[in-house]
């Protein structure tokens, strides 16, 4: 038996084809394009999620024999709208989760509808990056597209639906459109009030782990396929990426060093953040719960300063001469895109404080890198007051391959930080869904227990933690001390 995983990232889809016991067999990337702009627009074409999956499919099944490929699944970025009319075809460019625009109407849904009926209806407040907010401004500014949707789907649903022609979404993913009630795991009747939609322009709701139906026979000519393979819904990014990671437990947790960076809490009881930090309560693939809070630009920091700033793609040669772990005067706020936990501000900015005569080339990676921490251990204070009991994470994402960001990660955090064999991430996480919807193993937990293994670990030394813990302070007052500056400068 065989199964596929589709991750549809920010920057490529990436694709994975895996044993059933647990042996990534291939894996492929396909990237596309990415439309930003100035104003804090972020779009893509969901066409071109599609092109790219279909060249990707046909490279991964290549020489596999395809009566083996028991079901595919997906991971997919959050929170991305995608709006079909009566014909499906898609209306405009997706707007994506790291999309600033939508500042007028979360506060619309947070002050005039109020903080209040948002957390007892959909468990979460607005925040630029959802859905529904998205859908309020295409109303708002398109209001001739908005009469033509007859769809509303999120990114990885659209690639389900071009493969298997069923319209569907999990409950992980649709917890971050701000329509599901998440308690009650169920289209929330008053949110869609207050949106505007329709029950019928809304998917039908599944866990991560079900088959939605199989491949049909325009997708299997397209992509490979064989149309006895099943087409399992899968999840979010972050849902699927813990998958991935094993965390499926109460109190297991995950960090996240993607484009975006994430820190993710699995629960098993239905908990919510009423504080403005914005520590989403959402559906976790298992079918439980999970706590998570977001910083938008991690990695994507990162690549920012290396690639575009530095302009090498060198990254293991800019870490070689970091040589002042828990000593660095230079911080580092990475707000590029502005910034979700915990600050919920769309106008926040990325900063450098701290350089003199003597600040090194070295000393500013170091920053960046250690300025991402800093905004993960934000993420894990507020968890933590939330109750949850968290001593290990285990580390995912691109950043994840530098062993100083793990070791920095578990000095910064003061957590154990653990690397499992499979570094795949999302696309793994899909893969084990596939297995389940499949019929291999009973459940997630099973899964995970018989296919994911950790095979780095890294422990945060005494003093070094020590030393973080007295730069942490420095860190949360700067975003005080420079987010009237901030907002001036934004909207300039």
């Amino acid at each position: 038996m065989l199964t596929i995983g589709i991750d549809i990232g920010t920057s490529a889809v990436k694709l994975l084809a895996m044993d059933e016991n647990g042996k990534v067999l291939r894996t492929v990337s396909r990237d596309y394009p990415l439309y930003m702009y100035d104003d804090g627009r972020s779009e893509q074409d969901p066409e071109d999620w599609w092109n790219q999956t279909v060249d990707g499919l046909k490279a991964l099944c290549a020489g596999l024999p395809s009566r083996d490929i028991a079901a595919v699944s997906f991971s997919g970025q959050m929170h991305g709208l995608v709006a079909l009319d009566e014909n499906d075809n898609v209306l405009r460019r997706a707007i994506l989760w790291n999309d600033q625009r939508t500042q007028a109407q979360c506060d619309y849904l947070n002050d005039t509808i109020g903080r209040e009926i948002l957390l007892e209806n959909a468990a979460n407040v607005a925040l630029t990056g959802f859905t529904a907010p998205k859908i309020l401004w295409v109303k708002e500014h398109e209001p001739e597209i908005f009469a033509k949707i007859k769809k509303i789907m999120l990114p990885k649903d659209y690639i389900a639906y071009k493969l298997s022609g069923v319209f569907a979404t999990d409950y992980s993913d649709a917890s971050g459109m701000l329509l599901l009630d998440v308690k009650k795991q169920d289209w929330s009747d008053k949110m869609l009030e207050i949106i505007g939609v329709k029950r019928q322009q809304l998917a039908t709701l599944h866990h991560s782990y079900e088959a939605i139906g199989t491949v049909t026979p325009e997708a299997a000519k397209e992509t490979g396929l064989p149309t006895t393979a099943k087409v399992v819904i899968g999840g979010g990014d972050q849902a699927v990426g813990a998958i991935g990671s094993g965390i499926v437990s109460e109190g297991m947790c995950s960090v996240s060093l993607g484009t975006s960076g994430v820190l993710f809490v699995a629960a098993d009881n239905f908990a919510v953040d009423k504080s403005p930090a914005a520590i989403h309560a959402f559906c976790h693939s298992t079918g439980r719960y999970h706590f998570m809070g977001v910083t938008l630009s991690a990695a994507g920091s990162n690549k920012w300063w290396v690639e575009e700033v530095l302009q090498t793609e060198n990254y293991q040669a800019e870490q070689a001469n970091i040589n002042k772990i828990g000593t660095n005067p230079v911080y580092f706020l990475p707000y590029l895109s502005g910034e979700r936990t915990p600050h919920n501000d769309p106008f926040a900015r990325g900063a450098f404080v701290g350089m003199n005569a003597t600040t090194t080339r070295a000393d500013m990676t170091q920053a960046v890198m250690e300025g991402v921490t800093f905004s993960l251990r934000d993420i894990l204070v507020r968890v933590r007051e939330l109750g949850a009991n968290v001593d290990t994470a285990r580390i995912i994402g691109g950043g994840a391959k530098s062993p100083l960001w793990c070791q920095m990660t578990a000095d910064i955090l003061n957590l154990k930080v653990e690397k499992i064999e499979a570094g795949e991430g999302p696309a793994f996480g899909a893969a084990i869904l596939a297995m389940v919807g499949a019929g291999a193993f009973a459940n997630v937990e099973e899964a995970c227990g018989k296919l994911i293994a950790i095979n780095e670990t890294y422990s945060p030394c005494k003093e070094t933690a020590a030393l973080y813990d007295k730069r942490y302070p420095v860190y949360t007052n700067l975003y005080g001390a420079l987010k009237d500056s901030f907002h001036v400068i934004a909207t300039q």
